[in-house]
């Protein structure tokens, strides 16, 4: 039977609809009238976003609306995801996070008014995964919220939380494979184990998630969209599953437990120096601690193995981390949100990013969510004006762009180098387009002091040398240009230096960090862009851009990134050693 994508989203939407009127109808339900045990919150919220919420300063899905005159359901909502983020609930978390008593007030004025206003089966609140995060949030703070409540209150939110129950019981299927459905299942089970009544439903939820635990958690711990942030999400889910099966009295399958178990260290793998994820694939850093209160609560002991950890190598020497995409980009439906980033890299010395990709655009516009998507947004090379990858046409129901004709093969080698640890890899990324595979070197010292690179442009089969042959005549033999993008953080403050030769780069901390190239290229410090989701606008920030123009077979760029030393009387000194131990004549590059 033939599926037509559009259809299919339109009959999960006439089911979910159906199913929440169904369940907020039906009569023959166990009248919930409190809980097995006291609910113990585990989400983590800000206290900042509470106060802002309190004050009328509704941020969501990168769209402020200021209305402290109305409530979070009068709002005239921009967007789904704005609706999306409201319906959820985990605005719940930053209210809980204040904690006082006008908190507790907002809180249970908003709970109470979307009961009145959605509590019938209405509204764009009722699909599988909003409802089982909304399930979540209410039950962790549960006792948050009702606390000085009358007994008719009281009732309506029993009754709510039972008809959500039966409706995600109902429904937990209809959510999309990944993170959607380990939110509908994680909040059937949060549901059935803790309210009076309903244990029932939670048995069949328990065995679905160990199966997708199975089927979508692969054997290095990680997702088919390889996103770091996604990945946290879920990995916190199972542990929130878990510790709620472990206090209901009830074991945990094996499965469930074993996917935990592979997931901790890549998450470790992924985690920079400074307790941040990664950003690839339209993943953000993370809420500041979450993601080491997630390893924590989980227990997990287990180190990263030193290979790749979903997909992205991870190299580490003293205070300094460096992560690597090291695979082909996500494929298929799981390419959504995928990025042409395939051998971009980050860097963070201690508590500060360094080196930065630009992130995920989506909640500034669909022209800044393409925009982040594209190879010149991340820092690694882009050829020709090129990303390494294509973005297909949106999809008619969802919008979204899969990422296409991107790189195949993606070969890789860690290994130990003297003073510290080499990664070497390479992508196909080109050859379709230009005959030019990219081959990609870092050498990190084992103090994290040195970080020095190494960037080829190789066509090295007949065919690809004569498809580099035509790509050449195109431009009238002016060359193939490249640029070798290196995007910083905002909190770093980039100067050129030595006439040009290098850029120097202050951090917060203190320390000075100096890029120098090999001197055969052009030098420039750029504007760049650092896309947040938690910012109303981008954030300015600067990029190093490293020109040239590939004319031959075999073109070699060399660059280094080294902590500047300093002199006795504290003025930084830029006269730092030659990086690179073979001095090869710039004829032969």
């Amino acid at each position: 039977m033939i599926s037509i994508p559009g259809l299919t989203a339109q009959r999960a939407r006439f089911l979910n609809r159906w199913h929440a009127r169904a369940a907020t109808r039906s009569r023959a339900q166990h009248q919930v009238k409190g809980f097995v045990s006291s609910p113990e919150p585990r989400t983590i919220g800000s206290y900042a976003r509470g106060r802002q919420l309190i004050g009328g300063n509704y941020l969501f899905a990168g769209t402020l609306i200021n209305a402290p005159e109305r409530t979070l359901w009068e709002l005239d909502v921009p967007d789904g995801a704005y609706a999306d983020e409201l319906h959820g609930f985990a605005w719940l978390d930053d209210l809980a996070a204040v904690g006082d008593v006008s908190a507790r007030q907002v809180a249970q004025h908003w709970l109470w008014d979307w009961i009145d206003r959605f509590g019938k089966g209405r509204g764009p609140g009722w699909t599988p995964d909003l409802t089982g995060r909304r399930l979540i949030r209410w039950i962790n703070h549960a006792i948050f919220c009702l606390r000085g409540q009358e007994s008719e209150q009281s009732q309506d939110f029993y009754r709510s939380l039972e008809q959500q129950t039966h409706f995600l019981s109902r429904r937990w299927h209809g959510a999309a494979p990944g993170l959607p459905r380990f939110e509908a299942l994680t909040g059937l089970i949060y549901a059935g184990l803790a309210l009076e009544g309903q244990e029932a439903l939670a048995d069949p939820a328990i065995k679905a998630l160990a199966r997708e635990c199975r089927n979508q958690v692969d054997a290095e711990g990680g997702l088919p969209t390889r996103n770091p942030e996604e990945l946290l999400a879920v990995f916190t889910l199972l542990t929130w599953a878990a510790a709620a099966l472990s206090d209901a009295g009830r074991g945990t399958p094996k499965d469930h437990l074993a996917a935990i178990a592979r997931i901790a260290p890549t998450l470790r793998s992924l985690r920079h120096a400074d307790g941040g994820l990664a950003r690839f694939h339209g993943g953000g850093r993370g809420i500041e601690g979450w993601l080491d209160h997630a390893l924590a609560a989980a227990k997990v002991r287990a180190a990263p193995s030193g290979g790749l950890s979903m997909g992205y190598a991870r190299l580490s020497g003293g205070r300094t981390s460096v992560v690597i995409d090291a695979a082909v980009p996500p494929t298929g439906p799981a390419s959504g949100n995928a990025h042409a980033s395939t051998l971009a890299f980050e860097l963070t010395s201690g508590r500060r990013p360094l080196i930065v990709n630009c992130g995920a655009g989506a909640s500034f516009g669909l022209e800044w969510r393409r925009a982040g998507r594209a190879t010149p947004s991340h820092s690694a090379l882009c050829l020709g004006g090129y990303s390494s990858a294509r973005l297909a046409e949106p999809d008619r129901d969802t919008g979204r762009e899969a990422l296409i004709d991107g790189p195949t093969h993606v070969p890789v080698e860690i290994s130990s180098a003297g003073d510290g640890i080499r990664f070497q890899g390479g992508h196909n990324g080109y050859v379709r387009s230009h005959g030019l595979t990219h081959a990609r070197t870092f050498e990190l010292t084992l103090d994290g002091r040195g970080l020095a690179g190494e960037d080829m442009l190789l066509a090295m089969e007949d065919i690809e040398k004569r498809r580099f042959d035509r790509a050449l005549d195109a431009a009238k033999l002016k060359g193939l240009r490249f640029d070798i993008r290196f995007h910083l953080h905002p909190d770093v403050d980039a100067t050129l230096d030595l006439g040009g030769a290098a850029v120097s780069m202050a951090l917060k901390s203190g320390e000075i960090w100096v890029f120098r190239h090999d001197g055969t290229h052009n030098l420039s410090l750029e504007p760049g862009a650092y896309l947040e989701t938690t910012r109303l606008k981008p954030r300015a920030t600067r990029q190093i851009v490293l020109s040239g123009m590939a004319f031959t077979y075999a073109t070699r760029v060399r660059w280094s990134l080294s902590k500047a030393q300093e002199t006795a009387i504290g003025v930084r000194d830029l006269s730092l050693d030659d990086p690179w131990t073979d001095h090869t004549d710039p004829d032969e590059q």
